[in-house]
C-alpha cells in the first residue's frame, strides 16, 4: 500500500474509532440544589452545577452554548455557561419566577411569572441578563414557546384555564384561546403550527391550531398530566400521579398506550433524532429512557434529588 493511498484509510479509521459526542440533559434537581449534567451515551451525570432557590424551569440560548434556569424560591434566574459548566450570572425576578423560554430569533428570554399574571422580558447583555419589560397575561402563568419565525409568544395561563397569545412586535396579549382545566406545560410543533397543552386537572392535552387561534381538539391522558413532547409522529405527556407516559397520535389525537415509568414524572424531552424520549421522574430521583417506537423503557439513570426539567433541558 503506498503513502497516498494509505493515508485516506487511515483517517478514515481514526474518525471512525472517535465516537460522536453524546448528547446531554442539563436536569434541574430542586431539592438537591443543582443543575445535573448528564451524559446520554454513557447513561451517567458527569458534573453537578450548584444553585441554590429550587431551580425548576430551564432554556438554552439560540446557539446552545448558555442555559437560563429559573430559581421560584431564590425569586431570580440563572445564567449557566454550558462549556464552563458554571454560573455566570444571576439576575433577580420577583414573584414566582417558574416557566421559561427564549426567542429562536432575537434570544430575548421570557419567564412566567406564577404569582403575578405576566410575563417578565429578558434581554442577553454583557452582563448576563437585563429586565427590557413585562407583559401581562392570564393567572398563573407557567409554560410558555415563541413560535419558530420569533413573532409569536404563547403562554399557558393554569388558573384561567386559557393560552395567552403573545404579539412580540407589540409585546402585547392579542387574544386568549379557552383550552382544559388547568393548563400547565406548552409544547410547540416543529413547524409552530400546533401547540399542546398538558390540563393537569381535566386530564387531557388540548391541541391548538396556532394560526386560527383555537383549540381544535383533545387527548384523554394519565391523571395530572404535566409535559407534552413530541417524536416520530406521536405525542408523549407525563402523567405524574398515574406515573406513566401516555402516547398519542398527531393526526388522529388519540391515545396508543401507556408507559410505566418512574414515580411523579414530570420533565419530558426527545432526542435530536426523534427516537427515544427522556422523563424526569420527582418523585424517584432518576431520568427513564423511553423508545419512542416500541414505547418501552429501555434504561434507568439515577440523577439528584428533586428533578424537575421544566422545559427544553437536552443539549
Amino acid at each position: 500500500m503506498s503513502f497516498r493511498t494509505g493515508l485516506p484509510l487511515l483517517l478514515a479509521s481514526l474518525l471512525l474509532a472517535v465516537p460522536a459526542t453524546a448528547q446531554e440533559a442539563y436536569v434541574t434537581a430542586q431539592l438537591a440544589g443543582e443543575v445535573a449534567v448528564v451524559d446520554l451515551g454513557q447513561a451517567k451525570v458527569i458534573a453537578h452545577i450548584p444553585l441554590d432557590g429550587a431551580p425548576a424551569g430551564i432554556a438554552f440560548s439560540p446557539d446552545r452554548k448558555s442555559a437560563y434556569v429559573t430559581r421560584p424560591e431564590g425569586q431570580s434566574v440563572a445564567v449557566i455557561d454550558l462549556d464552563a459548566r458554571k454560573v455566570t450570572a444571576s439576575l433577580a425576578v420577583s414573584g414566582g419566577p417558574l416557566g421559561i423560554c427564549v426567542n429562536p430569533k432575537t434570544g430575548m428570554v421570557y419567564i412566567a411569572d406564577w404569582y403575578a399574571s405576566r410575563v417578565v422580558v429578558l434581554a442577553p447583555s454583557p452582563e448576563g441578563l437585563k429586565q427590557t419589560g413585562e407583559i401581562a397575561v392570564g393567572k398563573s402563568p407557567s409554560g410558555l414557546a415563541v413560535t419558530p419565525d420569533g413573532r409569536t409568544l404563547l403562554v399557558a395561563n393554569r388558573e384561567a384555564d386559557s393560552v395567552s397569545v403573545i404579539d412580540l412586535a407589540t409585546a402585547k396579549e392579542s387574544q386568549k384561546i379557552a383550552v382544559g382545566q388547568h393548563p400547565f406545560g406548552l409544547t410547540l410543533s416543529a413547524d409552530g403550527s400546533r401547540a399542546y397543552t398538558a390540563n393537569v386537572t381535566s386530564n387531557d392535552v388540548s391541541v391548538i391550531d396556532v394560526a386560527a387561534r383555537r383549540e381544535i381538539g383533545r387527548v384523554r391522558t394519565g391523571e395530572r398530566p404535566y409535559v407534552v413532547a413530541l417524536a416520530g409522529g406521536r405525542g408523549f405527556v407525563t402523567d405524574q400521579y398515574s406515573n406513566t407516559v401516555t402516547a398519542f397520535g398527531l393526526d388522529d389525537l388519540k391515545p396508543i398506550g401507556t408507559i410505566d415509568v418512574d414515580d411523579h414524572p414530570e420533565g419530558i424531552a426527545a432526542s435530536k433524532d426523534g427516537k427515544t424520549l427522556y422523563v424526569a421522574n420527582w418523585g424517584d430521583n432518576s431520568l427513564s429512557v423511553i423508545d419512542a417506537g416500541t414505547l418501552t423503557v429501555t434504561r434507568k439513570i439515577a440523577v439528584p434529588d428533586g428533578p424537575r426539567a421544566f422545559g427544553d433541558f437536552l443539549r
